[in-house]
């Protein structure tokens, strides 16, 4: 990406794919990957250098819109303070019901919290699905569920009570992502605080 710099103000965001006019003069596209910088520099425009020194996670955060800014002979993009995304639901206010948008008391938006616990709801439904039929065989044919089977389906929920607990109880932002940073341990194997559901082997 290049910007257009007159008179030290950015006054046009280029794409780099498509010529310009500047003063009169038609410049071809080339300029963007034949010129030096230099060269295009000398007719005002600049190639955009993004400080992603304050950009974050998207999982965890809401960034910013990128700020461009013109200074010391070159441009920069910026972006601002990240906010945490909302752990908590948002509900509908009595006010919201009066202006008809939804019940009182009823989900807005879903907290961050609400989305990773369903994630793991999904993960660990998909998991035992793989043996429901066991299930399904003992209830039709009366047939028992091998003892391994039974324990493997048993410490899947185990796991998946555990680790909604965990989310549920992580105080602020940062430690819900400590619970998913993967941190490879002295055998070689990697493993996340979270942990991971049990399969079946």
């Amino acid at each position: 990406m290049f910007a257009l710099v007159e008179s030290g103000s950015i006054t046009k965001m280029l794409s780099g794919n498509r010529g310009i006019t500047i003063n009169d003069i038609q410049h071809p596209r080339a300029i963007y990957t034949l010129w030096t910088e230099a060269e295009r520099n000398a007719i005002g425009i600049y190639e955009v250098t993004i400080d992603t020194s304050k950009k974050k996670d998207e999982k965890w955060y809401t960034n910013t819109n990128i700020t461009y800014s013109f200074g010391s002979g070159k441009v920069t993009g910026s972006y601002g303070d990240a906010t945490a995304k909302p752990h908590a639901d948002t509900l509908y206010t009595s006010q919201d019901e009066t202006d008809g948008l939804g019940t009182e008391g009823d989900v807005k938006v879903e907290g961050l919290k609400t989305k990773l616990i369903r994630t793991v709801k999904s993960q660990a439904a998909g998991i035992l699905t793989k043996t429901d039929w066991y299930v399904i065989r003992k209830t039709e044919e009366d047939t028992a569920i091998p003892s391994a089977i039974t324990t493997h389906r048993r410490a899947v929920r185990s796991k998946q009570a555990a680790m909604e607990t965990s989310i549920t109880n992580a105080s602020d932002t940062p430690a819900l992502e400590t619970l998913y940073t993967y941190t490879e341990q002295e055998d070689g194997s990697v493993t996340r605080p979270l942990g991971e559901l049990p399969t079946l082997e």
